[in-house]
C-alpha cells in the first residue's frame, strides 16, 4: 500500500486514517510498514506535528 508523497495530501490521508481505521501513528505506520520518524519529518517540514491525545496531526 502506498502512500500519498506530496506532504499536504500526505496530511490529509494520515488524518483520515487516524480518525477512521486505527486508534493510534504507531498502529498506522505498522499496518502500512512506513517509518514513524520520516512520516513525522515530513509533516513537520509543514509545521504538523502529532499529538497523541487528539490522534491526528495539528
Amino acid at each position: 500500500m502506498s502512500i500519498p508523497k506530496d506532504p499536504m495530501i500526505l496530511l490529509s490521508y494520515v488524518n483520515t486514517q487516524l480518525r477512521d481505521n486505527y486508534s493510534s501513528l504507531e498502529e498506522m505506520c505498522k499496518v502500512f510498514s512506513i517509518n514513524k520518524d520520516e512520516l513525522c519529518e515530513k509533516l513537520a517540514s509543514i509545521n504538523y506535528e502529532y499529538d497523541k491525545d487528539l490522534n491526528k496531526f495539528v
